[in-house]
């Protein structure tokens, strides 16, 4: 395939999960880095989806920071980040497929009864808040993924959409600020592809900046159920991704 043909796919990608990510709070990762996966080798897409992820959640940041949070920032960020490290520490410990297939399951249950009892919320006092904030951050290190947990948890703590997406952005800089540097330091990216991180950073932007225009033409109660939607669709693909891993 002609080079520029697979450079243009590839920023199309970005461009779309950015937006997809953007509109429910998580999920970016997700979607670019199995697509990424397909055009170069893992560890020059790790960096560069974390860069795109970088990117969109400072986009995000920009355009919805007038729901910044600083409490839930503080009770349940800076803990996510701290367990995110535990978490990588003692990933060769615990069987990976096992503790996917259990996130998978549990967030798909909570997932649909939260759709049919759109009332419901979780406990949003300090020790549940850090409690939240420390296992989400646990399992991104773990198994690599925490965002449909963190967004489980703010969504029932039935925040204004602005305050959702705002909350989830800025402890998405926090882990990608901890990571990023560690991978270019570590020589994951070859100097040939630093040409890219010029035109993501670009589309990060514009990604946000879509979302947000979205966003803003979706009622608060239809945004919720397109949240839990999103969230029980991550939750069948760790389900699959768990028992794939064991076949």
């Amino acid at each position: 395939m002609n080079e520029l043909i697979i450079l243009l796919l590839f920023f199309l990608a970005a461009f779309i999960s950015i937006l997809v990510g953007t509109v429910a709070g998580f999920g970016m990762s997700t979607i670019l880095l199995p697509i990424a996966l397909i055009f170069m080798d893992f560890k020059t897409a790790l960096v560069l989806v974390a860069i795109t992820h970088l990117s969109g959640s400072l986009g995000a940041v920009t355009f919805f920071r007038k729901g910044l949070n600083k409490r839930l920032i503080l009770l349940f960020g800076v803990p996510s980040v701290i367990l995110t490290v535990l978490g990588a520490y003692i990933v060769i410990y615990i069987p990976k497929n096992i503790l996917t297939t259990l996130l998978g399951m549990f967030l798909l249950l909570f997932s649909i009864y939260s759709f049919y009892h759109p009332d419901f919320k979780v406990n949003t006092g300090k020790i549940y808040t850090i409690l939240g904030g420390s296992l989400s951050g646990f399992l991104q290190g773990l198994i690599g993924i925490g965002g449909p947990l963190r967004g489980y948890f703010l969504i029932s703590c039935d925040l204004d959409k602005t305050v959702y997406i705002a909350t989830l952005a800025v402890i998405a800089i926090m882990i990608d600020v901890t990571r990023i540097p560690i991978y270019l330091t570590t020589n994951l990216l070859d100097a040939q592809f630093y040409y890219f991180i010029p035109p993501l950073m670009a589309i990060g932007v514009i990604g946000s900046y879509t979302g947000k225009k979205i966003v803003t033409r979706i009622p608060q109660s239809t945004f919720k159920k397109l949240v839990l939607v999103a969230i029980g669709l991550a939750s069948l693909l760790l389900i699959y991704n768990g028992i794939y891993s064991v076949l």
